[in-house]
């Protein structure tokens, strides 16, 4: 049976993005995913491009590397990733102060620019004036999630690179330390047929990532939020902006529900951490369906009891009060897993104390930070310093 360089386990953006960079650097790899067609986070996303944001120096890097990244990266897969640039809209609730709110972009790489609730409509015929309190503007990247997970799944093929779909069940494990002279380390991964063997095991399994280790008896501080959706079809109605709200209730959440001091309770079956939060905004593709969202839930059960009718009836009333003409478009309720991190940061590099075993998730702006970040560890990975890797660490949490 073939022996792999790396095994790298789920293949949606962050998965499909890292095969091409590791295959880039001569490794032989293989990509293990459970559906044959995208039926994750990746594929329920907006897409967005956020690069104008940034809190702190390393986000302001990346997201600067990620701008770049794109501008090329279309051709560099020899695939359409629909990389382009839109006016965002970041609508201010009636209730919401303005000038508190621009407190949040104040580090920001580009600071959005306040506009009226008249320059608003302007830009945006579809908005409701008597919903907002006004908006901030600037300019945001956005791609296709399919059409650029599909182009490093592509491009990584042609390079070498080998993918089947299969589900990963469980990790081969060599070693004891108890009894052994030589450190247990991960060998391999289960899949229900087959028994594959590497020298590293990559996890960029998004949302499942800490029940997959967790039951494979690896702690790490990867957490997820239930995200549900509304997807219409190719629709006529024409969207001119990306519109979301400017502040986004699930990050707060998200930030205050993944401390140290509340690890023992995501062990905790169908917990639910706190209500639901719902950020209602809208963007629509290229083929002019429109994807509708988002109601974010901090549960630590995978397959929660969710009423799918209530929560599609609870988005079409929030859209409505800001976006009149989507209320009662048809549309589709999705559900998918996001990941995050304790620390809003992405968990990328060896998993401590136990050998060949690696995670890539948690990232909160995976389409702006996967392209330069998966780049990255593929050098480092190949032998290249690189202190962001280093600081991406999930070590960084011990």
């Amino acid at each position: 049976m073939k022996n792999y360089d790396w095994i790298v386990v789920g293949g949606g953006i962050t998965g499909a993005a890292l095969s091409y960079e590791l295959a880039k650097k001569g490794f032989a790899v293989l990509l293990l995913e459970k559906y044959s067609t995208l039926n994750n986070a990746t594929r329920y996303s907006y897409g967005s491009l956020p690069y104008w944001f940034g809190t702190t120096d390393l986000i302001k890097q990346l997201f600067q590397e990620g701008k770049q990244c794109h501008h090329y990266l279309s051709e560099e897969l020899e695939a359409d990733t629909q990389f382009r640039e839109l006016d965002l809209l970041l609508t201010i609730a009636p209730e919401d102060d303005p000038e508190k709110i621009a407190t949040n972009f104040s580090q920001s790489n580009i600071l959005p620019r306040l506009i009226s609730v008249e320059e608003a409509c302007q830009m945006e015929p579809l908005l409701n004036k008597e919903g907002i309190a006004g908006a901030f503007t600037v300019s945001q990247g956005h791609v296709s999630p399919e059409a650029i997970t599909l182009g490093y799944s592509q491009a990584f093929t042609k390079l070498g690179g080998q993918i089947e779909i299969a589900e990963v069940t469980g990790l081969v494990k060599t070693g004891n330390n108890a009894t052994d002279n030589y450190h247990e380390r991960i060998t391999g991964v289960y899949t229900k047929d087959k028994t594959y063997h590497t020298a590293n095991v990559v996890i960029c399994a998004g949302g499942i990532s800490r029940h997959f280790l967790k039951s494979a008896g690896i702690s790490t501080h990867i957490y997820f939020t239930h995200a549900e959706m509304l997807e219409t079809p190719p629709v006529e109605l024409q969207l001119n902006t990306i519109v979301l709200p400017a502040v986004i209730s699930r990050l707060n959440y998200e930030t205050a529900r993944s401390t140290v001091e509340l690890e023992q309770m995501w062990d905790k079956p169908d917990h639910e951490f706190v209500p639901l939060s719902l950020d209602p905004g809208a963007i629509q593709f290229k083929n002019n369906s429109i994807r509708i969202g988002q109601i974010s839930r901090i549960l630590t059960n995978l397959h929660p009891k969710v009423d799918a009718v209530q929560s599609e009836a609870t988005m079409r009333v929030e859209i409505g009060k800001v976006l009149p003409p989507l209320e009662n478009l048809p549309a589709t309720w999705h559900h998918c897993l996001v990941a995050y991190s304790a620390d809003s940061l992405p968990l990328i590099g060896a998993i401590p104390n136990l050998e060949g075993i690696h995670i890539f998730s948690g990232f909160n702006s995976p389409f702006t930070l996967v392209p330069p970040l998966a780049k990255r560890f593929g050098n480092y990975v190949a032998g290249e310093n690189d202190q962001i890797i280093q600081q991406l660490s999930p070590s960084r949490f011990l």
